[in-house]
C-alpha cells in the first residue's frame, strides 16, 4: 500500500517538475525581453521549485532503503532531510532573489521595459497559471485520496502542494504588478509584487522547514495514538501499570514504541517472554506502522503478606523475545 502511495507521489512530483522546467524557461525569456522584475522573480521561483522537486525525488527512493547495521531503524527520515533542503532552496533561490529584484526595480535598474515584451510576459503568466493550477489540482487530488499518508504526513506531497499553491499566488501577484506598471508607468507596482512574492516564499519555506525540523529532531506520535497504545497495553491481564510510554516517528510508516511496564507478581521468565510477544503482536496488528516495539519490564511489588517488594528488572525487547520463541 505504501509502495503504491510512493508511486503516485513520484508521478505527482514528476508532473510538477516538468511543468516548472517549462514554465521557468518561458518566464526567463519573457522576463529578459520585457525587463520585468516581477516576471524575473517568478522565473527564479520556478527554477527553485524545479531544484526542489529533484530533492523530493531523491527522498522518495532513499527513504525506502532497508535497515542495515549503520541505520538499524531504517532510512525513513530521509524524507524530512530532503524536505528541509527543499525549504532552504525556496528561501534562497526564490525568496532572496525576489527581494533582490524588488530592490533593483526601486533603484531604477529595471528601466528597459518593453511594452511588447510585457504583453508576451503576461501571456506567459497566463500559460503558467494553467500549468501550475493543473499540477496543484493533481497534488490536492492525491492528498484527498490518501488521507492516511497524504497532505498531513508525506513531506514530499506536502512540499509539492505548498510549491504549486505558492506558484499560483505568485503568478497572480506578478500579473497584477505587470498590469499596473503598464497602466500607470510606475515601476513601484512591480517592486511591490516582487517583495510580496519574496515574503510569500519566505513564509512557505519557514513552514516547510519547521515541519521537517520537528520530524528530524524526533517527534512523538499523536497524543490520541499514544493514549490508544497505552490503553491496549494496560488492558493485558499481566500488566499492573504502564509507568512510561515513549513514541517516535521513524518515517511515514514506521513508529517506535518504548514502554516501561509493571507486571503482576509471580511471573517466571518464560511467561514474561510470552507476554512481551503477545503485546508486540497486538500493537503491530492494531497499528501496522508500529514496527519497533520495546518493553522495559519490572515486577510489581507484592504486599499480600506485607513482605518487601521484589522488583527484578530486565530490559526486554519484543524483537528479542520473538527470536527466542
Amino acid at each position: 500500500m505504501t509502495g503504491k502511495s510512493d508511486r503516485k507521489t513520484r508521478i505527482t512530483v514528476l508532473v510538477a517538475l516538468a511543468a516548472n522546467l517549462v514554465i521557468a524557461a518561458a518566464k526567463t525569456v519573457g522576463g529578459v525581453l520585457s525587463g520585468s522584475p516581477a516576471l524575473l522573480s517568478e522565473a527564479a521561483h520556478s527554477f527553485a521549485d524545479s531544484v526542489n522537486e529533484v530533492f523530493l525525488l531523491a527522498s522518495l527512493s532513499r527513504s525506502r532503503r532497508p535497515a542495515d547495521r549503520k541505520h538499524p531503524f531504517g532510512y525513513g527520515k530521509e524524507r524530512y532531510f530532503w524536505a528541509l533542503l527543499a525549504a532552504v532552496g525556496i528561501f534562497v533561490m526564490g525568496g532572496c532573489f525576489s527581494f533582490f529584484q524588488g530592490f533593483e526595480a526601486l533603484g531604477g535598474a529595471a528601466g528597459k521595459e518593453s511594452h511588447t515584451g510585457y504583453v508576451a510576459g503576461l501571456a506567459v503568466l497566463g500559460v503558467a497559471l494553467l500549468a501550475e493550477g493543473t499540477s496543484l489540482a493533481r497534488a490536492l487530488y492525491q492528498a484527498h485520496r490518501q488521507p492516511g499518508s497524504g497532505l498531513g504526513k508525506d513531506p514530499a506531497l506536502r512540499t509539492v502542494v505548498a510549491e504549486d499553491g505558492t506558484a499560483v499566488v505568485g503568478v497572480l501577484l506578478a500579473a497584477a504588478g505587470m498590469g499596473l506598471h503598464m497602466a500607470t508607468g510606475d515601476v513601484v507596482y512591480e517592486a511591490v509584487a516582487s517583495f510580496s512574492i519574496g515574503l510569500l516564499l519566505v513564509y512557505v519555506a519557514y513552514r516547510l522547514g519547521r515541519d521537517a525540523r520537528i520530524q528530524l529532531v524526533g517527534a512523538a506520535a499523536d497524543p490520541e495514538l499514544r493514549e490508544d497504545i497505552r490503553a491496549l497495553i494496560e488492558a493485558q491481564p499481566e500488566i499492573d501499570n504502564v509507568a512510561e510510554l515513549l513514541t517516535m516517528q521513524l518515517g511515514l510508516d514506521s513508529l517506535l514504541v518504548a514502554a516501561r511496564v509493571d507486571l503482576m507478581p509471580g511471573l517466571d521468565s518464560e511467561e514474561v517472554e510470552l507476554v512481551c510477544v503477545r503485546i508486540k503482536r497486538a500493537v503491530k496488528k492494531t497499528w501496522p506502522r508500529a514496527d519497533q516495539v520495546f518493553l522495559d519490564v519490572t515486577e510489581a511489588p507484592s504486599d499480600s503478606r506485607g513482605e518487601p517488594s521484589r522488583r527484578g528488572r530486565a530490559e526486554v525487547s519484543t524483537e528479542e523475545a520473538d527470536g527466542r520463541r
